[in-house]
């Protein structure tokens, strides 16, 4: 299952919405989450929760969450709502749109940006799928947050070697639903082939 990330500072409007429209449109194999840096305790901006409503969406139990490095380390793509320099720096390819905070805004205002949203969103997905899921960015930096340990545990074995073994057990895991635990047990599988003398890859 690829992963799209959108990110905005409060999570409680553009990124929001951009969620839930992806996740209505997107193919089977990719899926949506949203998060901010600083996420908005009270919940969803209530004019978005309004206007996500006319289009069939319920957020009202939406809770917005904060951007964590786990999140940022599994994005196969990102994008930034016009959130500048209050955004952290997502380690994916990355897209900013530039969508005007709803906060604040009357409701004709937030509709609009809803409506652009939905439009980027259908944008997105007409001509980005394919490089979506043929994107390995993520699929390399969870390789080099791994490769530093093993190469010090196994100092007799060839990088080429270690590396190998570490890119075949994470592949494995591309498709795990349960992403918070890749980490750890890749890296548990790749010492134990490494121990029983490699993965059975070419170095």
């Amino acid at each position: 299952m690829k992963k799209v990330l959108f990110v905005c500072t409060h999570n409680a409007g553009r990124s929001q919405m951009a969620q839930a429209f992806f996740n209505r449109m997107a193919p089977d194999d990719i899926s949506a989450e949203s998060a901010g840096q600083q996420p908005r305790r009270e919940g969803v901006w209530p004019e978005v929760t309004e206007v996500m409503r006319e289009v069939g969406f319920d957020l009202s139990d939406a809770r917005p969450a904060k951007l964590s490095v786990e999140m940022q380390l599994h994005a196969d793509w990102a994008i930034t709502l016009a959130c500048g320099a209050t955004c952290p720096f997502v380690p994916t390819i990355v897209e900013d749109w530039d969508v005007p905070d709803p906060a604040g805004r009357p409701i004709d205002e937030v509709r609009a940006i809803r409506d652009q949203i939905e439009l980027r969103v259908h944008d997105l997905l007409e001509h980005r799928v394919d490089a979506i899921r043929s994107d390995h960015t993520a699929h390399q930096l969870r390789l080099a947050r791994m490769l530093p340990g093993l190469i010090e545990r196994f100092p007799e074995l060839p990088d080429a070697e270690i590396r190998s073994c570490a890119d075949a057990v994470l592949s494995e895991f591309i498709d795990v639903p349960v992403r918070s635990f890749v980490m750890a047990i890749a890296d548990r599988k790749a010492r134990e082939c490494l121990v029983a003398g490699g993965c059975g890859v070419p170095a």
